[in-house]
C-alpha cells in the first residue's frame, strides 16, 4: 500500500505540473508539423505529386519566343509556362508573375531566375532537365532521326511491375519515396523517442526536487525498500513516457503512415526508456540542485540524440558494422516492413543489455546513496 501511495503521489505531480503538461501539447505540434514539412518536401520534390496537390501554379517560367520543342521540355517537368513577345517583356514580370526566364541565343539555353523565391531552388534542377532535354531532341532533329526512333532510344526498356501480397498493402498519406525515407528514417523514431527525453527529465526533477526540499531523507526513512522507494519514482514517469510513445505512433498511422511489428517496437522502447530512466536516476543521485541536474541531463541527452539519430543520416565508417544494434536503427527496420526479420531480434539484445545495466547501476547508486544519508 505504502508503494501504491507513493506512485500515485508522483503521477499526481507529474499530471499537476504544468510545464510538463504543456511540452506533452509541444509534442504534438512537433508531430503535426514534422508530418507537414514531410509532405510539403515530398510535394515540391516531385513534379507529379505539385500537379496532384495544386502546386504547379507558383512554378511558373517565362518562355521568349514560341521554341515549341523547349515549351515542351519545360511542361514535362511540371513547370507552368508563360509566353512572352521579347525579353524586356520577360525581365518586367520576373520575380512577380514568374520565378525564372527561359530563352534560346546562339543555339544555347539561356536562363535568367529570381534566386531570392523558394520556389526557385526547387525549380533549378528541373530547368537544367528541361534544357538537357531539348538539346538532346533538337540533335536528334537536326541529325534526321524519326520520331519513332528517338522514343525507342528514350525507353529502351518497358519496366512493367507485377503486384504481389496486395492484402498487405497499406497507403501512404504521399507516393513518394522521398516522404517514406524522411518519415521511416527520421521521424517515426524520433517522436517515440521523445517522450523518453521528457521522462528523464521528470525523474531527476523528482529526485533533486526531494533533495531541495529537504524531504529525501524522509522519504529514504519511511519502512520501504530501496527498490520500493525507486520504483514508486520511476514507474509513473516510465508509464507516462511510454504512453506517450504509443499515442504519438497512433497519430502518425492515422495521418496515413502504416507502422509494422508494433509489438516489438512496444519491446524495443520500454528498453529504451528503461535505460533513460535510470540514466535520469543516476545524474539525480550526483545532483544536489536542480539547476545542476538540468545541466547534466541536457548534456546526456546532446550525447543520446547524437547517438540514435546521427547514424541515420551519415556513413558512420569504421563504426558501421555495430550501428545496426542502435535502437533508432531497429526501430526502422521493424515500423518499415511487414516481414519480420529473425536477426533483428538478437540485434535487439545489446540495446536491451545497456539498458537493464544502466538501470541496475542507477539502483546500485541510489541505495548506496540512501545508506550514506542514513
Amino acid at each position: 500500500m505504502k508503494l501504491k501511495a507513493l506512485t500515485v503521489k508522483e503521477a499526481r505531480d507529474i499530471f499537476s505540473n504544468r510545464i510538463y503538461m504543456l511540452l506533452v501539447l509541444v509534442q504534438v505540434i512537433i508531430i503535426l508539423g514534422a508530418y507537414g514539412l514531410a509532405v510539403v518536401s515530398s510535394v515540391a520534390a516531385d513534379p507529379e505529386l505539385i500537379g496532384e496537390w495544386g502546386g504547379s501554379r507558383f512554378l511558373k517560367v517565362g518562355v521568349v519566343g514560341d521554341e515549341r520543342l523547349l515549351i515542351e521540355g519545360l511542361e514535362r517537368e511540371g513547370l507552368g509556362v508563360t509566353k512572352f513577345p521579347d525579353l524586356a517583356d520577360a525581365r518586367k514580370s520576373l520575380g512577380s508573375g514568374v520565378v525564372a526566364i527561359v530563352y534560346t541565343s546562339g543555339g544555347d539555353v539561356r536562363i535568367e531566375a529570381d534566386t531570392g523565391s523558394a520556389f526557385y531552388t526547387i525549380m533549378s534542377e528541373r530547368l537544367q532537365r528541361a534544357a538537357s532535354w531539348y538539346a538532346e531532341q533538337k540533335q536528334f532533329r537536326e541529325a534526321g532521326i524519326p520520331a519513332s526512333t528517338v522514343k525507342a532510344l528514350e525507353n529502351p526498356v518497358k519496366l512493367k511491375i507485377i503486384p504481389i501480397n496486395r492484402d498487405r498493402y497499406a497507403p501512404l498519406a504521399v507516393d513518394s519515396s522521398y516522404f517514406v525515407e524522411i518519415m521511416y528514417g527520421f521521424i517515426i523514431p524520433f517522436v517515440v523517442f521523445l517522450p523518453f527525453f521528457l521522462g528523464s527529465n521528470i525523474v531527476t526533477d523528482s529526485v533533486v526536487g526531494e533533495k531541495e526540499r529537504k524531504t529525501f531523507e524522509v522519504l529514504l526513512m519511511v519502512p520501504l525498500s530501496e527498490t520500493s522507494v525507486i520504483l514508486g519514482k520511476i514507474t509513473p514517469a516510465l508509464i507516462f513516457s511510454f504512453i506517450q510513445s504509443l499515442l504519438w505512433l497512433g497519430i502518425v498511422i492515422l495521418l496515413g503512415v502504416p507502422v509494422y511489428n508494433i509489438p516489438l517496437l512496444s519491446i524495443i522502447m520500454f528498453l529504451t526508456g528503461l535505460g533513460f530512466t535510470g540514466t535520469g536516476l543516476f545524474i539525480s543521485i550526483l545532483a544536489d540542485s536542480t539547476k545542476e541536474a538540468n545541466s547534466a541531463i541536457t548534456v546526456v541527452l546532446f550525447f543520446a540524440t547524437f547517438l540514435l539519430f546521427v547514424p541515420l543520416f551519415m556513413d558512420m565508417g569504421i563504426f558501421n558494422p555495430i550501428i545496426r544494434f542502435i535502437p533508432s536503427i531497429i526501430m526502422v527496420k521493424l515500423s518499415s516492413s511487414p516481414y519480420l526479420n529473425p536477426g533483428l531480434i538478437y540485434d535487439m539484445l545489446p540495446a536491451a543489455l545497456l539498458s537493464v545495466i544502466l538501470f541496475a547501476a542507477s539502483v546500485v547508486s541510489f541505495r548506496r546513496e540512501g545508506v550514506i544519508r542514513l
